[in-house]
Protein backbone atom coordinates (compact mmCIF):
# COMPACT_ATOMS: atom_id res chain seq x y z
CA UNK A 1 0.00 0.00 0.00
CA UNK A 2 1.72 3.68 -1.25
CA UNK A 3 0.26 6.49 0.95
CA UNK A 4 0.07 10.04 -0.36
CA UNK A 5 2.04 13.10 1.01
CA UNK A 6 2.98 16.82 -0.19
CA UNK A 7 6.02 16.44 2.18
CA UNK A 8 8.31 13.87 4.15
CA UNK A 9 10.85 14.58 6.81
CA UNK A 10 13.44 12.12 7.41
CA UNK A 11 13.96 12.13 11.26
CA UNK A 12 12.25 13.94 14.29
CA UNK A 13 15.43 15.50 15.55
CA UNK A 14 15.68 19.24 16.50
CA UNK A 15 15.92 19.97 12.50
CA UNK A 16 13.13 17.85 11.29
CA UNK A 17 10.67 18.83 13.71
CA UNK A 18 11.50 22.58 13.52
CA UNK A 19 11.09 22.07 10.05
CA UNK A 20 6.96 20.33 10.71
CA UNK A 21 6.61 22.89 13.35
CA UNK A 22 7.07 25.65 9.98
CA UNK A 23 5.19 23.69 7.53
CA UNK A 24 1.77 25.20 6.63
CA UNK A 25 0.76 23.80 3.56
CA UNK A 26 -0.02 20.71 2.36
CA UNK A 27 -0.01 17.25 3.97
CA UNK A 28 3.34 16.23 6.33
CA UNK A 29 4.89 13.05 7.35
CA UNK A 30 7.92 12.41 9.43
CA UNK A 31 9.45 9.40 9.50
CA UNK A 32 11.67 8.43 12.19
CA UNK A 33 13.54 5.20 13.41
CA UNK A 34 13.26 5.57 17.19
CA UNK A 35 10.22 5.29 19.00
CA UNK A 36 10.55 8.31 20.22
CA UNK A 37 11.17 11.40 19.19
CA UNK A 38 14.10 14.04 19.64
CA UNK A 39 16.67 11.37 21.47
CA UNK A 40 19.50 13.59 20.92
CA UNK A 41 17.67 16.96 21.78
CA UNK A 42 17.27 15.73 25.60
CA UNK A 43 20.56 15.02 25.95
CA UNK A 44 21.77 18.18 24.44
CA UNK A 45 23.55 20.37 27.08
CA UNK A 46 23.89 18.05 29.65
CA UNK A 47 20.17 17.31 29.40
CA UNK A 48 19.41 21.29 29.88
CA UNK A 49 19.49 22.06 26.26
CA UNK A 50 21.36 25.10 25.26
CA UNK A 51 18.92 25.56 22.40
CA UNK A 52 20.56 28.97 20.92
CA UNK A 53 22.96 31.92 21.78
CA UNK A 54 21.78 35.42 22.52
CA UNK A 55 25.42 36.78 20.56
CA UNK A 56 25.11 39.22 17.86
CA UNK A 57 24.22 37.79 14.88
CA UNK A 58 26.94 38.90 12.98
CA UNK A 59 29.09 36.79 15.01
CA UNK A 60 27.31 33.44 14.78
CA UNK A 61 28.67 33.53 11.16
CA UNK A 62 32.40 33.40 12.90
CA UNK A 63 31.20 30.48 14.87
CA UNK A 64 30.86 27.81 12.12
CA UNK A 65 34.28 27.41 10.63
CA UNK A 66 34.77 28.10 7.44
CA UNK A 67 31.22 27.32 6.00
CA UNK A 68 29.95 29.93 8.11
CA UNK A 69 29.12 32.00 5.19
CA UNK A 70 26.49 29.30 3.86
CA UNK A 71 24.53 29.89 6.86
CA UNK A 72 24.18 33.17 6.66
CA UNK A 73 20.58 33.47 4.94
CA UNK A 74 19.20 30.61 6.93
CA UNK A 75 20.48 32.97 10.09
CA UNK A 76 18.77 35.85 8.87
CA UNK A 77 15.55 34.73 7.52
CA UNK A 78 15.17 32.81 11.17
CA UNK A 79 17.55 34.61 14.31
CA UNK A 80 18.53 33.71 17.21
CA UNK A 81 15.90 35.85 18.81
CA UNK A 82 12.97 34.39 16.43
CA UNK A 83 13.78 30.88 18.18
CA UNK A 84 13.65 32.25 21.82
CA UNK A 85 10.41 33.86 20.39
CA UNK A 86 9.18 31.03 19.44
CA UNK A 87 9.33 28.88 22.07
CA UNK A 88 7.83 32.05 24.69
CA UNK A 89 5.00 31.57 22.10
CA UNK A 90 4.91 27.92 22.80
CA UNK A 91 4.87 28.35 26.30
CA UNK A 92 8.28 27.73 27.37
CA UNK A 93 10.36 30.86 28.89
CA UNK A 94 14.23 30.96 28.59
CA UNK A 95 17.17 32.27 30.66
CA UNK A 96 19.84 33.41 29.03
CA UNK A 97 23.36 33.24 30.76
CA UNK A 98 26.05 35.63 31.64
CA UNK A 99 28.04 33.75 28.83
CA UNK A 100 25.23 34.17 26.08
CA UNK A 101 24.17 30.47 26.13
CA UNK A 102 20.08 30.18 26.36
CA UNK A 103 18.48 27.33 28.16
CA UNK A 104 14.61 26.93 28.83
CA UNK A 105 14.49 28.21 32.44
CA UNK A 106 13.11 25.00 34.02
CA UNK A 107 17.05 23.81 32.45
CA UNK A 108 15.14 20.99 31.34
CA UNK A 109 15.21 19.33 27.35
CA UNK A 110 11.99 17.73 27.27
CA UNK A 111 10.52 20.59 27.70
CA UNK A 112 11.78 22.31 24.03
CA UNK A 113 11.39 18.74 22.67
CA UNK A 114 7.51 18.53 23.68
CA UNK A 115 6.64 22.22 22.41
CA UNK A 116 8.15 21.25 19.04
CA UNK A 117 6.05 18.32 19.69
CA UNK A 118 2.88 20.17 20.83
CA UNK A 119 3.26 22.40 17.65
CA UNK A 120 3.48 19.66 15.26
CA UNK A 121 -0.40 18.26 16.41
CA UNK A 122 -1.38 21.90 16.45
CA UNK A 123 -0.15 21.49 12.53
CA UNK A 124 -1.63 17.68 12.11
CA UNK A 125 1.92 16.31 11.05
CA UNK A 126 1.73 12.40 11.31
CA UNK A 127 4.70 10.77 12.78
CA UNK A 128 5.37 7.42 12.58
CA UNK A 129 8.38 5.91 14.73
CA UNK A 130 10.02 2.65 14.33
CA UNK A 131 10.29 3.62 10.41
CA UNK A 132 14.21 3.88 9.62
CA UNK A 133 14.38 4.75 6.04
CA UNK A 134 15.94 2.18 3.75
CA UNK A 135 15.81 3.86 0.52
CA UNK A 136 14.59 6.74 -1.19
CA UNK A 137 14.16 7.65 -4.95
CA UNK A 138 12.93 9.89 -7.07
CA UNK A 139 10.50 10.04 -10.52
CA UNK A 140 11.88 12.72 -13.03
CA UNK A 141 8.75 12.61 -14.91
CA UNK A 142 6.28 12.47 -12.30
CA UNK A 143 8.46 14.94 -9.87
CA UNK A 144 7.89 12.37 -7.28
CA UNK A 145 10.13 10.78 -4.85
CA UNK A 146 8.98 6.99 -3.19
CA UNK A 147 10.42 6.89 0.17
CA UNK A 148 10.24 2.82 1.78
CA UNK A 149 10.86 1.84 5.14
CA UNK A 150 11.15 -1.77 6.29
CA UNK A 151 7.29 -2.29 5.95
CA UNK A 152 6.10 0.97 4.34
CA UNK A 153 6.06 2.94 1.37
CA UNK A 154 5.31 6.72 0.64
CA UNK A 155 5.45 9.03 -2.32
CA UNK A 156 5.91 12.57 -1.51
CA UNK A 157 6.43 16.09 -3.96
CA UNK A 158 9.22 17.02 -1.38
CA UNK A 159 11.55 15.15 1.01
CA UNK A 160 13.67 16.82 3.66
CA UNK A 161 16.14 14.97 5.02
CA UNK A 162 17.13 15.87 9.02
CA UNK A 163 18.94 12.88 10.04
CA UNK A 164 21.96 14.75 12.03
CA UNK A 165 25.59 13.19 11.62
CA UNK A 166 27.04 10.70 12.95
CA UNK A 167 27.58 12.04 16.67
CA UNK A 168 26.24 10.16 19.68
CA UNK A 169 25.17 6.70 17.30
CA UNK A 170 23.31 5.94 20.52
CA UNK A 171 20.10 8.26 20.06
CA UNK A 172 20.24 6.92 16.33
CA UNK A 173 22.41 9.63 15.05
CA UNK A 174 24.65 6.89 12.96
CA UNK A 175 25.26 8.62 9.22
CA UNK A 176 21.57 7.39 7.81
CA UNK A 177 21.29 10.44 6.08
CA UNK A 178 24.96 10.62 4.13
CA UNK A 179 23.49 7.65 3.15
CA UNK A 180 20.39 8.84 1.70
CA UNK A 181 22.05 11.71 0.11
CA UNK A 182 25.02 9.95 -2.02
CA UNK A 183 22.04 7.20 -3.20
CA UNK A 184 20.58 10.68 -4.88
CA UNK A 185 23.60 11.71 -6.46
CA UNK A 186 24.74 13.98 -3.92
CA UNK A 187 28.49 14.19 -2.94
CA UNK A 188 29.94 13.96 0.66
CA UNK A 189 32.63 15.70 2.05
CA UNK A 190 34.52 13.14 4.33
CA UNK A 191 33.04 12.80 7.40
CA UNK A 192 35.05 13.05 10.88
CA UNK A 193 33.99 13.16 14.95
CA UNK A 194 34.09 17.34 15.98
CA UNK A 195 33.45 19.21 18.76
CA UNK A 196 35.58 16.30 20.69
CA UNK A 197 38.13 15.94 23.23
CA UNK A 198 41.38 15.39 22.22
CA UNK A 199 43.96 12.75 23.15
CA UNK A 200 47.47 13.09 23.01
CA UNK A 201 50.48 11.15 23.16
CA UNK A 202 52.17 10.64 26.41
CA UNK A 203 49.71 12.54 28.58
CA UNK A 204 51.29 14.16 31.76
CA UNK A 205 48.45 15.27 33.24
CA UNK A 206 45.80 12.88 34.69
CA UNK A 207 46.61 13.50 38.30
CA UNK A 208 45.35 16.99 38.16
CA UNK A 209 41.67 16.01 36.21
CA UNK A 210 39.41 19.07 36.30
CA UNK A 211 41.90 22.12 36.27
CA UNK A 212 41.01 24.45 34.07
CA UNK A 213 42.22 27.37 32.12
CA UNK A 214 40.24 30.52 30.90
CA UNK A 215 40.70 31.72 27.22
CA UNK A 216 44.16 30.76 26.75
CA UNK A 217 46.18 30.70 23.56
CA UNK A 218 46.17 27.82 21.58
CA UNK A 219 48.04 27.12 18.15
CA UNK A 220 47.55 24.29 15.80
CA UNK A 221 51.02 23.16 14.21
CA UNK A 222 51.16 20.95 11.61
CA UNK A 223 55.06 19.27 9.60
CA UNK A 224 56.60 22.05 11.83
CA UNK A 225 54.51 24.56 10.47
CA UNK A 226 51.40 26.89 12.35
CA UNK A 227 48.33 26.55 10.59
CA UNK A 228 46.03 27.75 13.18
CA UNK A 229 45.59 29.78 16.51
CA UNK A 230 42.70 30.42 18.37
CA UNK A 231 42.41 31.06 22.18
CA UNK A 232 39.72 29.57 24.47
CA UNK A 233 39.03 27.70 27.77
CA UNK A 234 41.09 24.74 28.02
CA UNK A 235 40.37 21.81 30.74
CA UNK A 236 42.35 19.11 31.78
CA UNK A 237 40.63 15.67 32.39
CA UNK A 238 41.78 12.65 33.48
CA UNK A 239 42.88 11.32 30.23
CA UNK A 240 42.88 14.49 27.38
CA UNK A 241 42.30 17.62 26.79
CA UNK A 242 38.53 19.05 26.42
CA UNK A 243 37.56 22.36 27.66
CA UNK A 244 35.09 24.70 24.84
CA UNK A 245 38.61 26.60 23.96
CA UNK A 246 39.61 22.63 22.45
CA UNK A 247 36.46 21.52 21.27
CA UNK A 248 35.60 24.35 19.03
CA UNK A 249 39.19 23.63 17.35
CA UNK A 250 38.87 20.04 17.03
CA UNK A 251 37.56 20.64 14.01
CA UNK A 252 40.96 21.63 12.28
CA UNK A 253 42.48 18.97 14.17
CA UNK A 254 44.31 15.61 12.61
CA UNK A 255 46.07 12.85 13.90
CA UNK A 256 50.18 13.41 14.57
CA UNK A 257 49.55 17.34 14.36
CA UNK A 258 51.04 19.72 17.40
CA UNK A 259 49.11 21.33 19.61
CA UNK A 260 50.66 24.43 21.58
CA UNK A 261 48.87 26.38 24.61
CA UNK A 262 50.24 29.04 26.89
CA UNK A 263 48.82 28.32 30.20
CA UNK A 264 50.35 30.89 31.62
CA UNK A 265 49.31 34.39 29.39
CA UNK A 266 52.82 35.37 28.88
CA UNK A 267 55.25 35.37 26.14
CA UNK A 268 58.50 33.58 26.52
CA UNK A 269 60.72 36.44 26.32
CA UNK A 270 58.12 37.66 28.93
CA UNK A 271 58.24 34.74 31.36
CA UNK A 272 61.99 35.30 30.90
CA UNK A 273 62.60 38.82 31.83
CA UNK A 274 59.97 38.41 34.57
CA UNK A 275 62.09 35.26 36.56
CA UNK A 276 64.92 37.39 35.53
CA UNK A 277 63.81 40.38 37.44
CA UNK A 278 62.90 38.38 40.52
CA UNK A 279 66.33 37.17 40.56
CA UNK A 280 67.97 40.06 40.62
CA UNK A 281 65.64 41.43 43.39
CA UNK A 282 65.62 38.13 45.65
CA UNK A 283 68.09 35.38 43.87
CA UNK A 284 67.39 33.22 47.37
CA UNK A 285 63.48 32.88 47.23
CA UNK A 286 62.04 29.66 46.21
CA UNK A 287 61.66 30.05 42.44
CA UNK A 288 57.92 28.53 42.23
CA UNK A 289 57.02 31.22 44.30
CA UNK A 290 57.22 33.70 41.81
CA UNK A 291 53.97 32.16 40.04
CA UNK A 292 52.10 32.74 43.15
CA UNK A 293 50.52 36.10 41.99
CA UNK A 294 49.74 34.47 38.21
CA UNK A 295 46.32 33.59 39.25
CA UNK A 296 47.44 29.56 38.19
CA UNK A 297 46.75 26.32 40.35
CA UNK A 298 49.79 25.58 42.76
CA UNK A 299 49.35 21.78 41.47
CA UNK A 300 49.63 22.41 38.24
CA UNK A 301 52.99 24.27 38.49
CA UNK A 302 53.95 21.39 40.88
CA UNK A 303 53.32 19.16 38.00
CA UNK A 304 55.52 21.58 35.69
CA UNK A 305 58.13 21.32 37.75
CA UNK A 306 58.02 17.98 37.86
CA UNK A 307 57.89 16.89 34.22
CA UNK A 308 60.86 19.03 34.12
CA UNK A 309 63.21 17.63 36.77
CA UNK A 310 63.18 20.54 38.70
CA UNK A 311 63.02 20.56 42.24
CA UNK A 312 60.00 22.28 44.12
CA UNK A 313 62.86 24.06 46.25
CA UNK A 314 65.02 25.21 43.92
CA UNK A 315 65.50 29.16 44.21
CA UNK A 316 65.97 31.65 41.76
CA UNK A 317 69.94 31.67 41.31
CA UNK A 318 69.87 28.17 41.42
CA UNK A 319 67.85 27.71 38.06
CA UNK A 320 70.59 27.02 35.21
CA UNK A 321 69.76 28.06 31.39
CA UNK A 322 69.12 24.78 30.29
CA UNK A 323 66.24 24.37 33.06
CA UNK A 324 64.74 27.93 32.60
CA UNK A 325 64.45 27.36 28.92
CA UNK A 326 62.66 24.27 29.47
CA UNK A 327 60.73 25.44 32.30
CA UNK A 328 59.21 28.62 30.19
CA UNK A 329 58.14 26.59 27.38
CA UNK A 330 56.33 24.45 29.18
CA UNK A 331 54.45 27.06 30.69
CA UNK A 332 53.81 29.02 27.62
CA UNK A 333 53.99 26.95 24.61
CA UNK A 334 53.49 23.40 25.93
CA UNK A 335 53.41 21.31 23.27
CA UNK A 336 51.03 17.85 22.80
CA UNK A 337 51.17 15.50 19.71
CA UNK A 338 48.06 14.60 18.87
CA UNK A 339 47.33 10.79 19.18
CA UNK A 340 43.36 11.04 18.18
CA UNK A 341 40.35 12.78 18.78
CA UNK A 342 37.61 11.02 20.83
CA UNK A 343 35.00 8.86 18.72
CA UNK A 344 31.78 9.83 17.71
CA UNK A 345 30.26 8.36 21.05
CA UNK A 346 31.79 11.39 22.63
CA UNK A 347 31.88 13.69 19.98
CA UNK A 348 28.99 16.71 20.13
CA UNK A 349 28.81 17.25 16.24
CA UNK A 350 29.71 15.94 13.13
CA UNK A 351 32.10 17.58 10.71
CA UNK A 352 32.13 17.03 7.29
CA UNK A 353 28.31 15.97 5.34
CA UNK A 354 26.18 17.02 2.30
CA UNK A 355 28.98 19.29 0.07
CA UNK A 356 27.57 22.68 -0.12
CA UNK A 357 27.76 23.90 -3.41
CA UNK A 358 24.96 21.16 -4.21
CA UNK A 359 22.35 23.00 -2.20
CA UNK A 360 21.07 26.73 -2.40
CA UNK A 361 21.74 28.17 0.36
CA UNK A 362 18.85 30.32 -0.12
CA UNK A 363 16.69 27.98 0.38
CA UNK A 364 18.26 24.82 1.59
CA UNK A 365 17.11 22.98 -2.07
CA UNK A 366 19.22 20.81 -3.94
CA UNK A 367 20.62 21.78 -6.61
CA UNK A 368 20.16 18.13 -8.27
CA UNK A 369 16.91 17.36 -7.64
CA UNK A 370 14.03 20.02 -7.34
CA UNK A 371 12.32 19.29 -4.14
CA UNK A 372 14.61 17.77 -2.10
CA UNK A 373 15.87 19.58 0.93
CA UNK A 374 18.26 19.31 3.78
CA UNK A 375 18.88 20.72 7.26
CA UNK A 376 21.09 20.80 10.29
CA UNK A 377 23.47 18.47 10.65
CA UNK A 378 23.22 16.14 7.56
CA UNK A 379 25.15 19.16 5.67
CA UNK A 380 28.60 19.70 5.96
CA UNK A 381 28.12 22.31 8.86
CA UNK A 382 29.43 22.21 12.49
CA UNK A 383 29.28 25.14 15.26
CA UNK A 384 31.31 25.84 17.99
CA UNK A 385 29.73 24.92 21.51
CA UNK A 386 26.71 26.93 23.44
CA UNK A 387 23.88 26.69 21.58
CA UNK A 388 25.19 27.75 17.63
CA UNK A 389 24.55 23.59 16.19
CA UNK A 390 20.62 23.86 17.47
CA UNK A 391 20.55 27.48 15.61
CA UNK A 392 21.29 25.95 12.83
CA UNK A 393 19.15 22.93 12.49
CA UNK A 394 16.23 25.67 13.48
CA UNK A 395 17.32 28.71 10.52
CA UNK A 396 17.95 25.99 7.92
CA UNK A 397 14.32 24.28 8.86
CA UNK A 398 12.76 27.22 8.96
CA UNK A 399 14.45 27.90 5.37
CA UNK A 400 13.32 24.92 3.98
CA UNK A 401 9.94 25.29 5.12
CA UNK A 402 9.51 28.20 3.60
CA UNK A 403 10.48 27.37 0.52
CA UNK A 404 8.68 24.22 0.42
CA UNK A 405 5.51 25.99 1.70
CA UNK A 406 6.27 28.07 -1.31
CA UNK A 407 6.56 25.85 -3.60
CA UNK A 408 3.21 24.13 -2.62
CA UNK A 409 1.13 27.08 -3.25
Amino acid sequence: MITDFDTIIIGAGAAGLFAACNIEKGKTLILEKNNTAGKKLLISGAGQCNYTHSGDLDDFINKYGENGSFLKPALYNFKNGDTIDFFKLSGVESIIREDGKVFPESLKSVDILNSLIKRCKLNNIEIKYNSPVKSISYNHELKQFTVKTNSEKFTSKNVLISTGGSSYPNTGSNGDGFILASSLGHNLVNTLPCLSPVNVKNYSFSDLSGISFSDIKISLWRNNRKIKETSGDVLLTHKNLSGPGILNFSRYIEKNDNLKLNFIGLREDELSRLVDTKTRENGKQVLKSIFKEMNISKRFIEKIFEINSISEDTICSQLNKKDKSNLIRSLCEHSFEVESLEGYHLAMATRGGVALDEVNRKTMQSKIISGLYFAGEVLNIDGDTGGYNIQAAFSTAALAAKDIDRNLM
